[in-house]
């Protein structure tokens, strides 16, 4: 099912950030599991912190942390980021933004009415714009707008520098309606998710040239038609500053200026304890310090009992009071100098804590999710039953207890590729695949060809696997058509087998409990103890270069990856896909007792076993090891953790995993995109338009004209036909109720195919000044810039006016 031979690097340039359409087909429903009603989910409300819009103060200033200064105010273009989003959402219209539920929301702001008047012979939509709406020069908002951005974004001139024109291309030509105020758009093949288009709105005197386009509106915006105008941005000072918009025509914003600072993750704490900023994306350990903060208020001044100092006990408090004042000058000398240093960070410490008790930590589930993405490419993934096996050994439950459970969210696995858990149309798809099942696993897997003797067996020249039966007859037209008779066989079977093994999974839940429950305690016990007398090559300026890393067990191998410099996309592109790390600098990893590459084996430790005693399986003389690829940045643990449990889990089924670590900058383009990794999470956002944004993350990779392949955004590099032809009748389905049912049948497909494996809905943890109220966790909605402010105007001032 997957396409294989990608060369590395081949990507087709973004025709959206998030996405791209094309074509009409039609398919059958996959048996058994793609038909039928919506599931009644719920998603996990927003928390903002809502007050009407009488109890928010006029004026102040709010401080709102970013990751770094936008790239470029234009958002179609490929180095947009979520900088961009933020910002440009308080300047410029949208037409339709998603509410709460994640459906889009007609903008009475800026629209009055739009909608379908015509389908036949060709759909045609109607814009009726508020006549109020102006943009900042007092020029009214009209056809003329419309016009110039679809000029710029239809594909037809290139000399146009944009990543976006996801359903422009399909349009046929815009006029002004019965009056100025009208714009009516005629599609020349019809489009579903029309609602997207036109959002954000830029003005004609930025799309309505290459030059302008191009370069106006990458470091300012002179014309908007939002709440706020762009004031200025400072790059020395890592701001971009708005202000009130005089010729806002709705709702006045109750804010004078905000304020967007660019404030790495790793430096948030420090930031909001000393008033930098009012409002930032935290990680789990800083909204632990906010909530101790907030418990803490009523200590009466006593020592706090966590944070620096905190482990020393009294007995080790005593020998070090004993050595300062000891008759040995030397080791007086140190033990002043450590206790002087532990004091300072002590106080330090408390000082912070006691700012941090103004903010409250607002929380909800982020509009996206984690997957592990399975690069089916070549090697052992490429073989679609191995995919599976991978897939079914997973536990999605206990990974998704691991990351929101100690946030108090509720830790349920996602179920659907293409809408999460409170979206219309969300229907948990993951049947198609099957539920978590150890020895349907290792079925597939030995069915493969991969057993526990097959490392020590010699190459054979016959090959195995029905990707490569797949790439071997792929000049035979009959022999492919075979293949697709297969893998179809082969999903309904494997929904067969998960019925017919219910009931010895069932017999085997409370053995198969207590296994996991010794697994992760053998697991801990072996990651403790690979820290102690570990060495890394290098770490001390001696001489010596890392040594290739050996796969000698089922257990994941921990190795470092070099630092290598990657474009800004790269970093654009992680900050979407939401991947975090931990401190920045690469630091020394597990290893696997014996010794891990570009490290020397503590004393006494025991050669490694070879693979074959250890239970891991192989095939043709070749152990079954998949490269694990995961950043190394601030705030990444829980995302290694995860990672770790995964190995774990592949480990109970024969599978060995190789776990590389690498800098958050090199992550997306040096691996992910580049297809360099067998196994990686990595998140996509959460779409209210799946047609068009989801295609080209699932697309089967096309022929270029040199003979390469282009995988779009599909960085598994598995697709199929089936699937292709489910998106495109979808994106030209006028009737919402048939063409979620068309979604509802493409993520079944894509389920089975086992290239992408949703695991969670991610968090989203906010920290506010708990004076400010209407913003935190948006949850899906767009924030409403206008009604942010303090709760009255005692609270309300810059954060200098707030310090004590």
């Amino acid at each position: 099912m997957s396409h294989v031979g990608v060369p590395r690097g081949t990507v087709r340039k973004r025709r959206s950030l998030a996405l791209l359409t094309t074509g009409v087909l039609t398919i059958p429903v996959l048996a058994g599991c793609s038909s039928g009603g919506e599931e009644t989910s719920r998603g996990v409300p927003q928390d903002i912190a809502p007050a009407a819009r009488e109890t928010i103060a006029d004026g102040s200033t709010a401080n709102w942390a970013v990751d770094a200064l936008p790239a470029t105010f234009n958002a179609f273009q490929a180095d947009a980021d979520s900088a961009t989003t933020r910002i440009t959402g308080a300047l410029l219209p949208t037409l339709f933004p998603m509410d709460r539920t994640g459906q889009p929301k007609l903008n009475p702001d800026y629209l009055e009415s739009a909608k379908v008047i015509e389908r036949e012979p060709r759909q045609v939509v109607l814009y009726k714009l508020n006549q109020q709406a102006v943009w900042s020069d007092g020029r009214e908002i009209g056809a003329p707008d419309f016009v110039a951005q679809w000029r710029a974004l239809r594909g037809k001139d290139s000399a146009f520098w944009t990543a976006r024109n996801s359903g422009y291309e399909r349009i046929e030509k815009i006029e002004r309606g019965a009056d100025d105020l009208q714009v009516r758009v005629t599609f020349s093949k019809p489009y579903a998710d029309w609602r997207s288009l036109f959002s954000p709105l830029y003005p004609k005197e930025i799309t309505g040239s290459p030059d302008a386009f191009n370069d106006g509106a990458r470091t300012t915006l002179k014309t908007t038609a939002g709440p706020f105008v762009l004031k200025s941005m400072s790059k020395s000072k890592g701001t971009v500053t708005l202000a009130r918009n005089p010729r806002w025509w709705g709702d006045k914003a109750k804010l004078d200026t905000l304020v967007f600072r660019a404030v790495a993750a790793k430096d948030r704490t420090q930031a909001l304890s000393d008033g930098t900023v009012d409002i930032a994306d935290i990680d789990a350990a800083t909204a632990d310090r906010i909530t101790l903060a907030r418990r803490d208020r009523g200590s009466n001044g006593q020592p706090l009992n966590h944070g620096p100092g905190s482990e020393i006990t009294p007995a080790q408090a005593l020998r070090s009071w004993a050595q300062a004042h000891g008759s040995d000058e030397d080791v007086a000398e140190i033990a002043q100098a450590a206790r002087e240093k532990n004091r300072k960070a002590v106080v330090a410490y408390a000082t912070e804590q006691k700012a941090l008790r103004d903010f409250a930590v607002r929380k909800s589930l982020e509009p996206a999710y984690t997957q592990l993405a399975l690069n089916g490419e070549s090697g052992p993934l490429a073989d679609d039953r191995v995919r599976r096996a991978v897939a079914r050994a997973l536990d999605r439950q206990e990974l998704a207890q691991t990351v929101l459970g100690p946030l108090g969210l509720p830790a349920k696995p996602l179920g659907s590729h293409l809408a999460l858990a409170g979206q219309p149309g969300y229907k948990d798809g993951s049947g198609a695949l099957g539920e978590q099942n150890t020895k349907e696993a290792q079925a597939l897997l030995a069915d493969a060809g991969w057993t526990r003797g097959g490392a020590a067996e010699p190459p054979k020249d016959t090959k195995a696997g029905s990707e490569a039966e797949k790439k071997g007859g792929k000049d035979d037209e009959e022999d492919k058509d075979a293949k697709t008779e297969k893998t179809e066989k082969s999903e309904t079977e494997t929904e067969k087998n998960e019925k017919d093994g219910k009931k010895a999974e069932e017999d085997s839940t409370e053995d198969s409990a207590a296994e996991r429950k010794k697994a992760d305690r053998d697991s801990e016990d072996s990651a403790a103890s690979r820290d102690e007398g570990l060495y890394i090559v290098g770490g001390d300026n001696k001489p010596g270069a890392p040594a290739p890393a050996t796969v000698g067990s089922a257990s994941a191998v921990h190795v470092l990856a070099p630092a290598r410099t990657a474009a800004a996309q790269g970093t654009v592109l992680l900050r979407q896909a939401g991947v975090l790390g931990e401190g920045g600098a690469v630091a020394a990893t597990d290893k696997q007792p014996g010794g891990a590459a570009g490290a020397y084996a503590p004393v006494g430790t025991a050669a490694p076993a070879p693979a074959a005693a250890k239970g891991q399986l192989g095939k043709d003389g070749k152990t079954l090891t998949l490269r694990f690829v995961l950043p190394s940045g601030p705030g990444s643990q829980s995302l290694r953790s995860v990672g770790d449990k995964i190995a774990a889990m592949l480990e109970k089924i024969g599978v060995g995993t190789e776990i590389t670590k690498v800098p958050d900058e090199s992550y997306f383009k040096d691996h992910i995109a580049s297809g360099a990794y067998d196994l990686a999470l990595y998140s996509w956002p959460a779409t209210a338009y799946p047609a068009t944004d989801g295609r080209p993350i699932y697309a089967k990779p096309e022929p270029a004209t040199d003979g390469s392949l282009l995988v779009e955004q599909n960085y598994t590099r598995v697709g199929t036909d089936h699937i292709d032809q489910l998106f495109d009748k979808a994106a030209g389905e006028l009737d919402e109720k048939a063409a979620r049912e068309l979604m509802k049948q493409a993520d079944a497909r894509i389920w089975a195919a086992a290239g992408s494996i949703p695991l969670f809905q991610r968090p989203q943890l906010v920290a506010v000044d708990k004076k400010l109220a209407n913003i935190g966790a948006f949850g899906f909605a767009a924030p409403r810039y206008q009604d942010i402010g303090f709760k009255n105007r005692q609270a309300a001032g810059s954060p200098a006016d707030r310090k004590k």
